[in-house]
C-alpha cells in the first residue's frame, strides 16, 4: 500500500500547470523587421496601423481595396515593391502614389480596372516593373503615359488588347520586357512596331495570340533579345514578317491542343532571311523530313525540337557547325544512334529527356561529340546490364550526366571511365545494380554533385563512394541502411569533402555518435522523414553553423546535454515531431523559446503531449514546474504519513525485540 501512496503523492507534486499564449487576431507576417511584410488574403480594406512607416516591400494580395486614393498608402513613403494582386480595385485616383518616389515594382494583376487617372502613377520616379495582367484592358491608351520613362518591364497578358500601338507620348526607350501573351493581337503593322523601335534588345511576347498577318517591313532592322509567337498556326506569316530582323531567341512552338500545319522545307526557308541564334519549334510536325529541312538552320546555336514526333534525324545534315545546344525531348527514338550525332560535331548540350519509346543506348552513338559537356537522358526507359563506358565512349569533356528515372542499370568498376571530367551525375529513381566490390565512381575525381536517391543501393558497401575526393553534394534519399542504423564505420568515410548530405526517408532509427566524424565541411544535412530519436543528436556534435533538418522523426524529449549541439547550428527544422511539452522537457522548451530565430517551419512544430496541449506550438506553452501550494500541502501530508509509518515500524521492531529477550 505504501508504495502506491508514495507514487500518488509524487505525481501530484510534480504535476505542471500549463498555459497557452495565443493571439486570435490575423496579423501581417513580418519577413524582415521594419522592411518586408506579407498581408495577403487577410480581408483587409485598409493598411493596418501595425505596419511600420519604414516598410519597403509589401505583399497585399487578395484583400479589398475598390479604390486607391492619394491617402491609401501615403504614410509608407519608403515602398519599393507593392503587390496588389486581386484586391478588386476599380478606380485609381489622381496622384494615388505621389508619396512613393522610390517605388520600382507595382503589381495590379487580376483587378477589374475601370478608371486609372492620367496622374495616378506620377509619384514613383523609379518605376521599372508594372504588372497589368488580367485587368480588362482593351487599349494601350488606358495606361498612363506620364512618368514611364524608366519603365523596363510591362506585363499586359490576359487582356483584350488587339493593337500594340502605344500613344506617341509613351516612352518605350528603356523597355526590356513587353508581354502581350493571351490577348487578341492578330495583325502587326509597321505603325504598331514603330513605337517600339527605340527599345533595343527587347523581349517581346505574343504567345497565345495566333498572329495571322504582319505587314512587310514591320520588323525590318529591329533587334530583339527574344520573340515569342507561341501558338501561331501559320509560321510562314511569321517568317515573312521577320525579314531582315535580328533575334537572339525565337520561340515558335505550339501546344498539344493546337491544330498546326505541317512544317515543310519550303516554309522553313524563311529562316534564311532572319538573323537568329536560337529557335524553338516544339509540338510541330515535319512533313517529308530530310537533310534539306535543316538548310536554313546552319547559323543556329540552339535548336529545340521537343515533341516534334521524330523517330530519327535524317543522315547527311550538313553545315551545323554553329549548333551548341540540341533539345530532342519527348520524341520517339528507338536507339540513340538514330539522332545521327555526327551531323552536330560541336554540340556542348544534348537533351533527349522523356523519350516516348524505350531508348537503347547502343555503342558509341555519341562518340563524334567530343565537345559535349551536358547530356540529359532522363525519363527514357533506358536499361543496360553494363553501363556506361561503351555507351558513352569518347566523351572526355562531359561535365553533367542525367540518367535519372530510367530502368535498372548495372554498374561495374569505374563505370564512368569514358567521361572522367564529370562534375554532376544524376541517377535518381534508377535501380542500380553495383556488380563490383569497388566503387563504380572511383575515377570521378572532379565530381561535385551525386544524386543517388531512390536507387535501392547496398549502403553496407563501405567502398561505394571511394575515389570521390571532391564530392560536395550527396543525395541518398530513400536508400535503406542495414537495421536502420548508420554505424561508426560506413560509406561516408571516403567523402570527407562533403558539404551537403541528404538522408531523408531512409528509415533510419539510430546514428552512431562517430558516424559522421570524417565530415568536417558540412553546411547542410537533411535527416527528415526517418525514425530518429534524440539519441542520434550526438552524431551531430561536430557540426557548427549547419542547416539541420530533423523534421518528421520521433523526437520527443531532448535532454539538456544535447541542447548545446542544437545551439551551434544555423538553421534547425524540428517540425512534425511528437514533442513532449511537459515538465520532463522543460529545458528544451526554454531553449526553443530562446532560439526561435534558428527554427525553420516553426508553424508546423507542435506539441504531441500532453493531450491538452496537442497541436499547440511550443513557443506558446508556459509551464509551472515548481512546487505549488497544493504540492506543498500534499508534500507535508506525505512527510507526516511517512514519519508516522516510520514510528510505527520502530515501535513494532522494539516490541518484537523485547518479546524475544
Amino acid at each position: 500500500m505504501a508504495p502506491h501512496v508514495s507514487c500518488f503523492f509524487l505525481a501530484v507534486l510534480l504535476s505542471a500547470g500549463c498555459e497557452v499564449i495565443t493571439s486570435a487576431e490575423q496579423m501581417c507576417i513580418e519577413k524582415e523587421a521594419n522592411k518586408i511584410y506579407n498581408c495577403d488574403n487577410l480581408g483587409l480594406s485598409e493598411i493596418p496601423d501595425t505596419l511600420p512607416n519604414t516598410t519597403e516591400f509589401l505583399e497585399f494580395s487578395f484583400n479589398f481595396l475598390p479604390t486607391i486614393q492619394d491617402t491609401t498608402f501615403s504614410r509608407l513613403i519608403n515602398l519599393t515593391f507593392l503587390d496588389l494582386t486581386r484586391c478588386q480595385i476599380n478606380w485609381i485616383h489622381e496622384n494615388a502614389l505621389q508619396s512613393h518616389p522610390q517605388l520600382s515594382t507595382l503589381v495590379l494583376t487580376g483587378n477589374p480596372l475601370v478608371f486609372v487617372a492620367e496622374t495616378a502613377l506620377n509619384g514613383p520616379k523609379a518605376l521599372k516593373n508594372l504588372f497589368l495582367i488580367q485587368t480588362g484592358i482593351s487599349s494601350l491608351e488606358f495606361i498612363p503615359a506620364h512618368n514611364m520613362k524608366n519603365l523596363e518591364i510591362l506585363h499586359l497578358g490576359g487582356n483584350y488588347i488587339s493593337s500594340i500601338k502605344f500613344p506617341k507620348d509613351f516612352p518605350t526607350g528603356n523597355l526590356k520586357v513587353l508581354d502581350f501573351q493571351n490577348n487578341a493581337v492578330h495583325y502587326l503593322s509597321r505603325e504598331d512596331m514603330e513605337s517600339l523601335r527605340p527599345a533595343a534588345n527587347l523581349s517581346l511576347n505574343f504567345n497565345g495570340n495566333d498572329i495571322k498577318g504582319i505587314e512587310p517591313g514591320a520588323f525590318k532592322s529591329m533587334v530583339f533579345k527574344s520573340l515569342n509567337f507561341g501558338g501561331t498556326v501559320n509560321l510562314s506569316v511569321i517568317f515573312s514578317g521577320l525579314h531582315n530582323s535580328t533575334i537572339q531567341s525565337l520561340w515558335l512552338g505550339t501546344y498539344e491542343d493546337t491544330e498546326d500545319q505541317d512544317l515543310s522545307s519550303s516554309v522553313l526557308e524563311g529562316l534564311c532571311e532572319i538573323s537568329v541564334k536560337s529557335v524553338n519549334l516544339q509540338h510541330h510536325h515535319f512533313s517529308n523530313l530530310s537533310s534539306a529541312t535543316f538548310q536554313c538552320f546552319t547559323h543556329l546555336q540552339e535548336l529545340d525540337l521537343t515533341a516534334t514526333h521524330l523517330e530519327e534525324l535524317p543522315p547527311g545534315i550538313k553545315g551545323m557547325n554553329s549548333l551548341k545546344k540540341l533539345v530532342l525531348n519527348v520524341n520517339k527514338f528507338a536507339q540513340l544512334c538514330q539522332i545521327n550525332a555526327a551531323s552536330f560535331p560541336y554540340l556542348t548540350d544534348l537533351y533527349i529527356k522523356g523519350n516516348l519509346n524505350k531508348l537503347q543506348l547502343g555503342a558509341g552513338c555519341l562518340e563524334k561529340l567530343e565537345n559535349l559537356q551536358k547530356l540529359d537522358l532522363s525519363h527514357s526507359d533506358i536499361e543496360a546490364s553494363d553501363c556506361c563506358n561503351l555507351q558513352l565512349k569518347n566523351l572526355p569533356h562531359l561535365q553533367s550526366l542525367n540518367l535519372s528515372y530510367n530502368e535498372p542499370l548495372g554498374l561495374q568498376n569505374e563505370a564512368f571511365r569514358a567521361c572522367p571530367r564529370l562534375e554532376v551525375l544524376d541517377l535518381a529513381f534508377t535501380h542500380l545494380h553495383v556488380n563490383a566490390a569497388q566503387s563504380p565512381f572511383q575515377n570521378l575525381h572532379l565530381l561535385h554533385v551525386l544524386n543517388l536517391s531512390h536507387c535501392f543501393l547496398n549502403t553496407s558497401n563501405w567502398h561505394l563512394l571511394a575515389g570521390l575526393t571532391n564530392l560536395r553534394h550527396l543525395n541518398l534519399q530513400e536508400n535503406r541502411f542495414q537495421d536502420g542504423n548508420i554505424p561508426k564505420t560506413n560509406l561516408f568515410q571516403t567523402v570527407g569533402s562533403l558539404e551537403i548530405l541528404v538522408l531523408s526517408s531512409c528509415d533510419l532509427s539510430f546514428i552512431d555518435q562517430e558516424a559522421f566524424h570524417s565530415l568536417g565541411n558540412m553546411i547542410h544535412i537533411d535527416l527528415s522523414n526517418n525514425n530518429l530519436t534524440s539519441n542520434s543528436i550526438l552524431a551531430l556534435s561536430q557540426f557548427k553553423g549547419t542547416y539541420l533538418n530533423l523534421a518528421t522523426n520521433s523526437i520527443r524529449i531532448v535532454p539538456p546535454h544535447l541542447l548545446p549541439i542544437l545551439s551551434q547550428q544555423k538553421i534547425i527544422n524540428l517540425s512534425h515531431n511528437p514533442l513532449d511539452c511537459t515538465c520532463s522537457n522543460i529545458h528544451f522548451l526554454t531553449w526553443y523559446k530562446e532560439n526561435v530565430q534558428k527554427l525553420e517551419d516553426f508553424e508546423e512544430t507542435r506539441c504531441a503531449n500532453p493531450p491538452s496541449l496537442q497541436g499547440v506550438q511550443p513557443s506558446d506553452v508556459t509551464l509551472s514546474c515548481g512546487i505549488t501550494a497544493v504540492g506543498i500541502f500534499f508534500l507535508t501530508a506525505f512527510l507526516f504519513l511517512l514519519a508516522a509509518l516510520l514510528i510505527y515500524v520502530v515501535k513494532f521492531f522494539l516490541r518484537w525485540k523485547y518479546q524475544h529477550i
